[in-house]
Order: C-alpha cells, then sequence, then structure tokens
C-alpha cells in the first residue's frame, strides 16, 4: 500500500473488481454455508449446501429459495401463513408484534443494530439549495425534532425499522459519536425556531420542492412520509410542497431536491472510514447525487483515511462530520436502521 490505513481489510475485494469491475454479477465470493444455485429476475434466488464449509456439521439445511417481495404486508403473511419461514431483510416493530401475537411460541425473533441509514441528499445546483442555510435549515427542522422519549420519532419507529440516533459514524464503533454533536437539540422549539431564521436569511421563507424516493414502503416510503410532516411543521401549511414520488429513482436528482437512501453505507461490516465515502463530492464519489464538491472536505478524508492512531481518527471524524453534516449540510443524515429478523421456531 502507499500508505498505512484502517480501511484496509474491508477493501480487500477491490483486486478482483479492478480487474473485472462486472465480476459480481456472475460470481460471488465468499466461506458461507450456502452456494449459489440460480435465480429468477424479480421472483427468486436459490442455494445449496456448501459441503465445504469450515463450521463442521452445518448448514443444517441442503438448500433454501428465497422469495422477492416489496410488500411489507406480503412478507408479514408469508411467514404467518407458514409459507416462509424467515424473513431476512428486516421488519419494523409494529410488524414484529404481529407475528408475535399470531404465532406465540411458533415465531422467534433476534434483534441487532444495522450498518445502513437513510439520508436526503439536497441538489446543490437548484436554488435555494445551493445555499448551505437553507439545506442546515431543512436538517434542523427534523435531526433535532424529539430525539427524547415519547415523540412523533419513537412512534415512527414502531410503524417503520429506522432505530439508532448517531452521525455519519455509527455510534457503536469507536470512531462514533452517538448524537451529543451539534444539532441534536433536545429542545424543538429551539430548533425550529433556528430553522425559520436560517431561511429567512437566505430569502428562502416559502419553500417549496419536490422529494424523490424508492418505490419500496419499508424504509423508504415511511420515511418519505414521516420527513415531509416534520418540514411541514417549520413553514406555515402550503408552503412545504414536497412529496414522496415512488414513480422515479432515487438517483434522478433533476429537481431541487432528492431522497437518495443508496448514499447511505450498507456494509456488512462497520468501517465508518468506508462508510463516510459515500458522503464525499463528485469529483471522488460517482454516485453523488448532490452536484456538489468540496476539496476541503476531501482534504479532511484524506487526513483520516491516514490515521491509525484511534484517538486522533476519532477527533478528525468529528471534524469531517461537522463539515459535512452542519457547516455545509451536504446531506441531512435521519436515523440508522435496526434489524428485525422473525422467523418460524424449529
Amino acid at each position: 500500500m502507499k500508505f498505512a490505513t484502517s480501511a484496509f481489510l474491508p477493501a480487500l475485494a477491490e483486486a478482483i473488481l479492478d480487474k473485472d469491475p462486472r465480476w459480481y454479477e456472475k460470481n460471488i465470493l465468499g466461506s458461507g454455508p450456502f452456494k449459489f444455485a440460480g435465480y429468477e429476475t424479480g421472483q427468486s434466488i436459490k442455494g445449496e449446501k456448501n459441503a465445504e464449509y469450515y463450521n463442521s456439521g452445518r448448514p443444517y439445511l441442503d438448500g433454501f429459495t428465497g422469495i422477492y417481495a416489496d410488500k411489507q404486508a406480503v412478507r408479514v403473511e408469508a411467514i404467518r401463513s407458514d409459507r416462509a419461514a424467515i424473513e431476512f431483510r428486516s421488519m419494523p416493530p409494529a410488524a414484529r408484534d404481529e407475528l408475535v401475537k399470531a404465532l406465540g411460541d411458533k415465531i422467534t425473533v433476534q434483534e441487532s443494530d444495522w450498518n445502513v441509514a437513510s439520508g436526503v441528499t439536497p441538489n446543490h445546483k437548484r436554488k435555494p439549495f445551493d445555499d448551505p442555510r437553507v439545506r442546515r435549515a431543512l436538517t434542523l427542522a427534523i435531526r433535532s425534532l424529539a430525539r427524547r422519549a415519547g415523540s412523533v420519532e419513537d412512534r415512527h419507529r414502531q410503524d417503520c425499522r429506522q432505530h439508532r440516533v448517531s452521525r455519519l459514524a455509527t455510534g457503536g464503533h469507536p470512531a462514533g459519536a452517538g448524537n451529543k454533536s451539534p444539532g441534536y437539540w433536545p429542545d424543538i422549539d429551539k430548533s425550529r425556531a433556528e430553522a425559520r431564521r436560517l431561511l429567512k436569511e437566505a430569502g428562502a421563507e416559502r419553500l417549496s420542492f419536490e422529494l424523490l424516493n424508492r418505490n419500496v414502503d419499508q424504509p423508504f416510503k415511511y420515511v418519505a412520509t414521516w420527513l415531509i410532516d416534520e418540514w411541514s411543521k417549520v413553514w406555515t401549511a402550503g408552503e412545504a410542497a414536497g412529496r414522496a414520488d415512488p414513480g422515479r429513482g432515487s438517483r434522478r436528482c433533476a429537481t431541487a431536491i432528492s431522497m437518495s437512501f443508496s448514499k447511505p453505507p450498507g456494509h456488512g461490516l462497520v468501517n465508518p472510514l468506508l462508510d463516510v465515502q459515500k458522503a464525499l463530492p463528485a469529483s471522488v464519489d460517482s454516485e453523488n447525487y448532490g452536484n456538489y464538491d468540496d476539496p476541503q472536505e476531501i482534504d479532511l478524508y484524506e487526513k483520516l483515511l491516514r490515521e491509525t492512531d484511534p484517538a486522533q481518527q476519532r477527533s478528525l471524524m468529528r471534524r469531517f462530520e461537522k463539515h459535512v453534516l452542519d457547516d455545509e449540510t451536504h446531506m441531512i443524515w435521519v436515523l440508522w436502521w435496526h434489524r428485525i429478523v422473525p422467523y418460524r421456531s424449529m
């Protein structure tokens, strides 16, 4: 390597991708309990037992068939009726409780944090979102909106699998900061007042925009609906014209603001040095939907990538997060996901 970095181990697959960027379209790399057996586009995927699996005596199953179902109601009913044995993708607390109530000891649930988050990416090329004050007003309107018990957000979590409050680096990692950062004020009135002040200062008091989203209910439609409701509390009725548009993918950012759920991390291994790459400028990250460039952010990231001392790395991460989420508000961070996996008891 050209320099020492804590991001090295999770990036080992890069050697294969450098030779063939499309290798993963027809190949699977790993030492897991199952081997890829085939799939039907949009219908199902099949796996067969790996006879050379390193854990002796496992897997217990000879194979599996995974069924694609984009509607939550379909997935819940499949498990309830015993047509499916497990939901790997996760369900929200309300669906979990529904299955437990209906099936009793016939259902088991495992839960854990998930290295995936939801975020919003404003399009910096469209006014008034070229002004960081406007972008910050949007994030203040939701970020501190009751990060406290009994809040709207808590009730929202019952219907959606959003759970953990943290910054770009998840709070469960040594480099993470949890919610003890500027902008996570417990005083919602203070937060809304600051949001309105920033909009007035920027001449954007009557703000309207289109909110693009993925056509998937969990958690995308639920989060979009919640965000629009939160923003509507900062502007008078009728002035927040944002809407969820499930018919258009998040990659299209031709309008004023884009709900971009594919921007935040979704890695199998928690490594903030790689996770925050999704917030890098367009000149570095090809998936940047905000159409912005920021040499200062790149410089901060290069220092962060090369720092191997945990204490210094944590300090640099705070500077990076402050710049990206507070000073410039390139992205609006919402919540980290929580994984709830219900399965039929053996």
